[in-house]
């Protein structure tokens, strides 16, 4: 392990730049040995945030020493960076929001959960030795968004255990699709990508219950459907990856990048940079459109869209 130290010294009346380089160390989870001594072990993140920090104490008229520190595996460095009292706090949030779940709304309830799962990515990334307390919080912050995803929507497809069954793109062209009706993130995605790479031709019955899907129809996302979410050994598949691996479809490198936002903003795990703004935009279209074919004309240009973009990027790189 590598480890940055850094030295800083600020004039005493220099209050502002004082708390603006607490408040950066802090936040990357930097150790305090003594006052104006911060020790952290070495990633390109944590030596970009100490050569900032460096740098606006000397530009704020103080003197500030970045260092490396090496050879000292003596020395109890990884005691500093316990997180276990900031994992237990977490911990009794998650479970105050668990037992006030049969009393509360539940949309306040959801709100709050994300919430926990921001400080819980935050406190991850400045874990440098996870251990237990963070695979059992992640356990926890799991059950909570499983158990509010039943609350919100009680029609859910559950995940049963399976595999992927591989399917032909020209075995279904023009065919009937169902699934629930008031669509949200994975059954309209789904729905995009149904019409936009399986099934140009595809026609969509939006169902009251599942129980009125016509048997000749391709269910999606809820229990019994043909293709609905999938509990495999290498993990849970939602809708949307589900019909992404069946179709052969999961090479497309944009494509991948699209089934982790979906998974994300459906059943949680870890954060995408695009969730949050796809999430209000999928909102404001819902707001203000009349039916579900409305609601999938219009999100399907913003999905065109992002699709886009994924490709440009993945193909600079």
């Amino acid at each position: 392990m590598s480890w940055l130290l850094l030295i800083t010294s600020l004039p005493t009346e220099n209050a502002t730049a004082r708390m603006r380089a607490w408040r950066a160390l802090k936040t990357c989870g930097a150790a305090v040995l003594r006052d104006g001594v911060y020790l952290i072990p070495e990633t390109e993140e944590t030596r970009a945030t100490l050569e900032k920090v460096e740098q606006d104490v000397s530009d704020s008229g103080g003197t500030a020493y970045l260092l490396d520190v090496t050879g000292q595996a003596d020395y109890p460095f990884s005691t500093l960076f316990d997180r276990t009292a900031e994992y237990s706090k977490l911990a009794k949030d998650i479970m105050a929001c668990i037992t006030t779940l049969q009393t509360s709304a539940t949309t306040d309830l959801n709100r709050q959960a994300r919430k926990l799962r921001n400080a819980y990515g935050a406190l991850c990334s400045i874990d440098f030795f996870p251990g237990e307390a963070q695979r059992q919080l992640a356990t926890q912050l799991a059950d909570l968004e499983s158990r509010l995803a039943t609350a919100l929507s009680p029609d859910e497809p559950t995940g049963k255990a399976g595999i992927v069954l591989p399917r032909t793109r020209a075995d279904y062209i023009g065919r009937v699709w169902a699934t629930r009706k008031d669509l949200w993130v994975d059954r309209v995605c789904s729905a995009w990508l149904i019409r936009r790479f399986i099934d140009i031709d595809a026609r969509f019955l939006w169902l009251d219950s599942p129980s009125d899907c016509p048997s000749d129809a391709l269910g999606f996302d809820f229990d019994g459907a043909t293709f609905t979410h999938l509990d495999t050994k290498s993990g849970q598949l939602v809708t949307f990856e589900n019909l992404l691996a069946s179709f052969g479809l999961n090479q497309d490198a944009a494509l991948q990048r699209f089934a982790q936002l979906v998974h994300f903003l459906d059943v949680g795990g870890l954060p995408v940079p695009e969730a949050a703004g796809l999430e209000r935009l999928l909102k404001g279209i819902r707001s203000r459109t009349r039916d579900d074919d409305s609601l999938l004309h219009d999100a399907s240009h913003i999905f065109d869209d992002l699709y886009l973009a994924f490709q440009q990027e993945e193909n600079q790189q």
